[in-house]
């Protein structure tokens, strides 16, 4: 078990990041929200979960222990593995999702790409006594990660990390901006695949 990856940002993807060990490249695939924090060039310490499988060993990588513990406690759930739970984290912050869970929001969890009424139902059935409390101060009833204006610098500073120049990542910003016009701002992940789609035009 590999609990946490500490060293300099090798390199940052649209999924993943290299972390760079001790001369060892760690591959940690990461929500986009994660992602947006790590700098090339610069020290992180990265919580990180092992995923084994007969044919693959996986590290995914987190912003804080909490996000940690509540991917690995979402996989408990029948029909979550760790890319649903990954994607869950990528739509709601840990303790969003305890609120869902908790007031069997089933409406928050189908947000979520890859989770239907009849999916989500079950995950609260099966969760509801183990994702516990928030720990936090709660967070709006359907309010996603990205609300308001912060969303804009996460997904600035991913295009950055994925070699775009500054001028070109705010140009990219401001056009999805543009796009939004007032409408609920989605996750960080479909912004950043949005404003990359820009870029690549």
């Amino acid at each position: 078990m590999i609990a946490f990856v500490s060293g300099k940002v090798a390199a940052v993807g649209p999924d993943g990041a290299v972390i760079d060990v001790h001369g060892v490249g760690m591959a940690v695939q990461c929500a986009p929200a994660t992602l947006a924090g790590l700098k090339i060039g610069e020290d992180a310490h990265v919580p990180t979960s092992m995923v084994v499988r007969e044919d693959s060993l996986t590290l995914f990588g987190f912003a804080d222990d909490d996000e940690r513990q509540i991917f690995e406690l979402l996989q408990t759930a029948s029909g979550v593995g760790p890319r649903l739970a990954l994607a869950m984290l990528a739509v709601h912050p840990p303790d969003r999702l305890r609120l869902a869970v908790a007031q069997e929001d089933v409406t928050a969890l189908t947000q979520v790409p890859g989770i239907g009424k009849k999916g989500a139902q079950r995950i609260v059935l099966e969760l509801k006594d183990r994702l516990g409390s928030p720990v936090g101060a709660p967070e709006a009833p359907g309010r996603r990660p990205g609300a308001g204006q912060a969303w804009r610098a996460q997904v600035q500073t991913g295009l950055v990390n994925l070699g775009w120049t500054v001028k070109d990542a705010d140009a990219a910003v401001d056009a999805v901006a543009a796009d939004l016009d007032g409408t609920e701002v989605p996750p960080v992940g479909e912004l950043l695949k949005a404003a990359l789609k820009k870029l690549s035009r």
